[in-house]
């Protein structure tokens, strides 16, 4: 039976409650987390040893891709409405024989380097973000279990679930509940990951500390709300940084790399606020309010495992990597370790695929997490060593600050293509403009496609009219080959929903499922719309008319950015993970279009 089917109505947590996944720690990792297992319809519990959200503070940058993220999961209107964007960075100096000055100005996101459809860091506070989810969930009927510290887990005798207890803090009881799954996105000092063998976190805990404070600035420093990299000759580095409201948040060194830790007992705001005075000389700085202050020391370290043997217990988010906040890059890698977990474990728990596709969360996340921690300890390096030296830095690694260059290995789930393609399995979805064809509204490709926990299969065909029978025989291989996963999707789904809020009604969910609850089919054509009708295409298209579209928007059209020159008559085919990553990318001429069922099994093995 499907753990789903076992599960209890959502939201449900008492004492003896069951369910099919329990998330430790309503911070970003964790809510992007149970808000995808809810919308996806699989039982949450979510426990947070806090009385509320966050209120002030700490996480504060959404990169480009945690932006994009956040518009597929249509919840980014009031983040992008309230928090404060940042596209240029500035770069100041003093030495010993020039006053503080202004040494460079570019930038952040230049679209040659990047190419990301919103080329800016978005500054809100943790709250804010948390907010946005909570909200979701809770008008989905899923409500965050406050003042609960996880405590312990145990596997249950003669049973494949586990028990998990955890304390009532505000009434001083101890409880329990019972879960196939557990999740600990309960920060660095992680309860959960003790209950993983071998998750010990392995790295370097530097004497680098750094002072953080937010709240609104008066000062005649002129780049105020540009994001700035200021270093001083005596007295260390700033990072200064805009946010919403007008408030301003800064970063101020405290003690070089090098150098002694700072004493924490004198790491206060006023020693924070002198050492910011000291550095930003001749400039004033003055706090008219200051809303939070928290202090730091600098680790790169990364857990060195992410789930236990069984695939019953993961950790995400700081739980299984520390690094600087320097780059912003907290939440937005915590976030997308969520979002790349949550799919697969909705696959699973279904009954859809098989466990080993669990296995897959650590391979890719782990991957990224030491790639963020080698990129961490260079920018660390750079920032002390001035402008020059960071502006490689941010040229080297730009898009991977961005979040569109955090990439993923061949696997199960990113097979190599034989193609030369720009967009290669392992990547991001390209961004691109397209028009929808039954409504000619000019759309985002990336973004269209409400995320349903779908897989996504693009067929390019740039000249549709030459390319008809083949497009026919093709969709006939598709067919025959995703039959079998269909069925049970269709079926899992009819049984076991997925959830529904008030803001569903505006999405038009059943345009993407018409053909199966597994994936959508979408065709992309260079062809114009007077070319053909809808009732021309086969039939399983004709079901996709939401999701057909016409590549006549940009100078640089999005088959050639996925697919560079396509001959006359080649049709390209790219199966698109739930989470964005491209899982295999073919170019198929005429007399090979028959091969595409056998990619597609093979690709699709680790289904059930």
């Amino acid at each position: 039976m499907s753990p789903i089917a076992d599960s209890e109505e959502y939201g449900t947590e008492r004492a003896g409650a069951s369910t099919t996944v329990v998330v430790v720690g309503a911070g970003p990792s964790g809510l992007m987390l149970a808000n995808n297992l809810t919308r996806f319809g699989v039982s949450v519990v979510i426990l947070d040893d806090r009385p509320d959200k966050t209120s002030t503070g700490k996480a504060d940058g959404m990169q480009p891709k945690t932006i994009e993220t956040f518009k597929q999961l249509r919840l980014a209107d009031p983040l992008l409405k309230n928090g404060a964007k940042v596209f240029d960075i500035s770069f100041w100096e003093s030495t010993a024989d020039q006053p503080m000055h202004r040494t460079g100005r570019k930038t952040h996101y230049p679209d040659h380097l990047v190419g990301a459809s919103d080329p800016y860091i978005l500054l809100a506070h943790q709250g804010m973000v948390e907010e946005v989810m909570i909200d979701d969930m809770e008008s989905r009927g899923v409500f965050v279990t406050r003042n609960a510290r996880f405590t312990s887990c145990s596997l249950l005798d003669g049973t494949n679930r586990l028990e998990i207890q955890y304390e009532d803090t505000s009434a001083n009881t101890s409880r329990t509940t019972k879960a196939d799954y557990l999740v600990g996105c309960d920060g660095a000092r992680s309860k959960v990951r003790s209950f993983i063998p071998d998750a010990d976190l392995e790295g370097e805990i530097t004497n680098a500390a750094w002072g953080v404070m937010d709240g609104v600035i008066d000062t005649d420093f002129p780049d105020l709300w540009s994001k700035v990299a200021l270093r001083s000759h005596s007295a260390g580095s700033i990072l200064l940084i805009p946010r919403e409201r007008g408030m301003t948040r800064l970063y101020v060194e405290l003690s070089s790399t090098g150098g002694e830790r700072v004493d924490k007992a004198k790491a206060t705001p006023e020693y924070v606020t002198q050492r910011a005075r000291e550095a930003m000389d001749p400039f004033k700085l003055e706090w008219k309010s200051v809303e939070w202050f928290g202090t730091y020391v600098v680790g790169q370290r990364v857990a060195k495992r992410f789930m236990d043997p069984s695939a019953k217990i993961f950790i995400a988010g700081d739980a299984g990597h520390c690094h600087s906040a320097l780059a912003a890059q907290g939440a937005n890698t915590s976030m997308h370790d969520s979002f790349n977990l949550a799919w697969k474990l909705n696959l699973v728990a279904r009954g859809l695929a098989k466990p080993s596709l669990l296995n897959t969360y650590e391979e890719e996340r782990q991957k990224i997490a030491h790639d963020l921690i080698n990129f961490d300890v260079e920018h660390c390096k750079a920032f002390s060593e001035g402008e020059t030296a960071l502006a490689k830095n941010f040229d080297d690694n730009i898009r991977f600050i961005a979040g569109v260059g955090a990439e993923y290995t061949p696997g199960m789930l990113t097979h190599v293509s034989p193609t030369t393609s720009p967009l290669q399995a392992g990547m991001l979805q390209l961004p691109a403009q397209v028009t929808r064809y039954i409504d000619a509204n000019p759309v985002d490709i990336q973004l269209d496609i409400p995320l349903l926990g779908q897989f996504k299969i693009y067929i390019f065909v740039p000249t549709l009219r030459k390319s008809l029978g083949d497009l026919g025989a093709l969709c006939e291989e598709l067919e025959n080959s995703l039959q079998r996963f269909t069925t049970q999707a269709d079926r899992s789904f009819e049984k076991h929903s997925r959830s529904h809020g008030p803001s569903d009604d505006f999405q038009q969910h059943q345009r993407y499922t018409a053909v199966s609850n597994a994936f959508t089919l979408s065709m992309v054509t260079k062809s114009a719309q007077s070319e053909f009708e809808i009732l021309e295409l086969p039939e399983i298209l004709q079901k996709s008319r939401w999701t057909l579209y016409l590549d006549n928007i940009q100078a640089r059209s999005c088959t050639e950015r996925w697919f560079g020159d396509m001959k006359e008559g080649d049709i390209g085919i790219t199966v698109v993970r739930p989470d964005g990553y491209i899982g295999m990318i073919h170019t198929l001429n005429a007399s090979k279009v028959e091969v595409m069922g056998g990619l597609l099994d093979k690709y699709f093995s680790f289904m059930v």
